[in-house]
């Protein structure tokens, strides 16, 4: 059964960083920049002259020796002798009756042994030793070891296949408590971490407002409010149902104020009864001007106001567009909206730039004593669990698999993000020989076309790897029996932040590139502490096979 489970969304095109054919940024907003390449015979530098020859005063003889000495070892290989000779040291594998699976896995290592050199080849080209940047040159050098660690260990895998016996796994040959987890979990805690106190004055409200997309971006849209909130030393009031979306649904609004210790959540009923029903905005100060003050317009003034919400005029306090948000300070947002009245509004700051690295701190940026403020109700986290044990087990990858409307916003990025599903394939086969994985769970909005052509393409040693989905509703099924005891079944945002708890309570998840969902789920995992060495976008890294033209 297809999930829309993918909600979010083509307006959110600059928050969140993109694919980068050129270097491997993870959650990090960093302009692309393009590295000059250089070659060999142009490095000029002492590391070049400690480790180069001069191949021009080489013996003729010798130069002839060495690049025929690979062909000589091969010709020996594939005749059988040297074969004999590598077997003699492996008593215990049945050479014998596997010569024809052993040539093909040869040939295959063969093949990979070659890409191996041509991306080692390529690596040596980048301009590492040019590059000003340190921690960019330390995380592109990680980056470039791991993936050839974990070629290696295909190429491994690949002359072992044949050798597979009943008493025999190829997890002996990757011990975990021995040998390099490329996949390990990422470490979360920050020695030096900055927060901020919220603690807000009783009768001081800030009236949160979120229209941009959809519910994820709601969701970070709050989170950003409970910022502004902490720093103006205000409560935060929960937009009502009836003018955004139902967030008791999905959210414990009790889990923010148990956090803090302290009430610095109320949902609008609560803040209505204290308002006596006539509540009245204060002052309405835009965070953004354009494209429209505060990022309403008529129709969301009108139904503020048959909430029974009266205000006065919209303010504008800076020239800030949405389009191109700039980045803004504690001290700015202090200087423009301190203010003495009771209820303020500041309209929506999902675009809002304000003290990145602070906010994006694992968390987030108030101190509390939880692992996170926004997170899913405990029925839907109870369900997920529940649904990981029936289904997936510990150790499996989520993939979230953005396609419906993908098309045409991802062919207007630059580069695209939008892939071929043989190259997906491709892509999520590799990272899941990396993570050693048995089985994928698929968040998407694909059709049945789409993704069961995925399914058979998803093959690692010859296996097809799993691809589940949550199926129909079946009452011999137990694990969703709590949604349905609370009347919460085949409600969308419901099962929308159910399939961001799955994806992030797996091992590794990969991403789709642009979306808000799957940033909602990266935060959740950093938060959480589950994040991984391993996760990453989509065929990160590397260009759409083939692109269309645009209309």
């Amino acid at each position: 059964m297809d999930r829309d489970s993918s909600d979010e969304d083509d307006d959110r095109e600059t928050l969140v960083p993109q694919n980068d054919t050129k270097r491997n940024h993870h959650h990090h907003e960093d302009e692309h920049h393009r590295r000059p390449t250089f070659h060999i015979d142009d490095f000029h530098s002492p590391i070049r002259r400690r480790f180069s020859f001069d191949l021009k005063n080489l013996n003729k003889r010798y130069l002839f020796l060495i690049f025929l000495l690979p062909l000589f070892i091969l010709l020996l290989f594939f005749s059988g002798n040297l074969r004999d000779l590598f077997s003699t040291n492996i008593g215990n594998f049945r050479f014998d009756s596997l010569a024809d699976r052993m040539r093909e896995s040869e040939l295959r290592a063969l093949s990979l042994l070659k890409q191996q050199q041509l991306q080692l080849v390529s690596l040596w080209n980048q301009s590492f030793f040019n590059n000003n940047d340190t921690s960019s040159l330390l995380q592109d050098a990680k980056s470039a070891l791991l993936k050839q660690i974990s070629l290696n260990k295909q190429i491994e895998q690949v002359l072992l296949s044949p050798h597979k016996v009943s008493n025999f796994s190829l997890k002996d040959v990757w011990n975990p408590s021995t040998g390099f987890d490329s996949c390990r979990k990422v470490d979360s805690i920050i020695p030096d971490k900055k927060n901020i106190e919220w603690k807000p004055k009783s009768d001081k409200f800030l009236f949160s407002i979120c229209l941009s997309g959809q519910m994820s971006n709601h969701l970070i849209c709050l989170e950003k409010h409970m910022f502004f909130a902490a720093v103006l030393g205000r409560v935060l009031v929960i937009p009502s149902s009836k003018f955004d979306y139902q967030y008791s649904k999905v959210l414990d609004i009790g889990h923010i104020n148990d956090c803090l210790g302290r009430k610095v959540v109320v949902s609008f009923e609560e803040f209505m009864e204290m308002k006596k029903n006539h509540a009245h905005i204060d002052r309405f100060l835009c965070y953004f001007l354009a494209p429209q003050p505060c990022f309403v317009d008529d129709e969301h003034i009108k139904k503020l106001k048959q909430l029974g919400l009266s205000m006065g005029k919209i303010e504008t306090v800076w020239k800030e567009d949405t389009r191109k948000p700039s980045k803004k300070t504690v001290q700015d947002v202090e200087g423009k909206f301190k203010t003495d009245e009771d209820v303020i509004a500041i309209g929506d700051v999902f675009f809002a730039d304000i003290e990145h690295d602070w906010v994006m701190q694992p968390g987030g940026p108030i101190a509390h004593k939880c692992k996170t403020l926004i997170e899913p109700s405990r029925l839907i986290k109870l369900t997920a669990q529940r649904f990981v044990q029936t289904f997936l087990g510990s150790n499996f990858i989520a993939l979230h698999f953005r396609r419906h409307g993908f098309l045409k916003f991802c062919n207007g990025k630059k580069p695209s993000c939008f892939y071929p599903i043989p190259q997906a394939a491709d892509c999520i086969a590799r990272l899941v020989q990396r993570a050693n994985a048995p089985v994928i769970y698929l968040s998407t909005d694909a059709a049945d076309s789409e993704t069961s052509l995925l399914q058979s393409l998803v093959v690692v040693d010859g296996k097809t790897v799993p691809l589940v989905k949550r199926p129909a509703r079946n009452s011999a099924e137990k694990w969703d029996a709590l949604l349905y005891r609370h009347h919460l079944e085949d409600d969308s945002q419901v099962e929308a932040m159910l399939d961001k708890t799955i994806c992030a309570m797996s091992s590794v998840f990969i991403g789709a590139s642009g979306s808000t969902f799957t940033e909602d789920i990266l935060r959740l995992r950093k938060d959480w502490g589950s994040a991984s060495m391993c996760d990453e976008y989509l065929c990160q890294g590397e260009l759409p096979n083939f692109i269309a033209d645009d209309e």
